[in-house]
């Protein structure tokens, strides 16, 4: 589970730094007469909140089947 964990945080990650690397480009066509690409970091920004609601979902699922089994402050207190 902390292998899946860690898989999916680093995916959030690197879909969040490919929306910094599209937004710092800009959009370049190759040609005079193309139209520019667009929606690269639109795309790479909707990959990381899809990323992000199955990462949460998984904790979810995990902790209600018992696999995961959680720590910290104790509930009250």
């Amino acid at each position: 589970m902390k292998i899946l964990v860690a898989l999916a945080f680093a995916a959030i990650l690197l879909s969040l730094a490919s929306a910094l690397v599209y937004m710092m480009k800009g959009p370049r066509s190759t040609a005079a007469d193309e139209p520019a690409p667009k929606g690269n970091m639109v795309r790479a920004l909707a990959f990381r909140v899809g990323f992000s609601i199955v990462l949460f979902a998984c904790i979810l699922i995990s902790w209600k089947m018992g696999w995961v089994q959680p720590t910290g402050i104790p509930a009250g207190a």
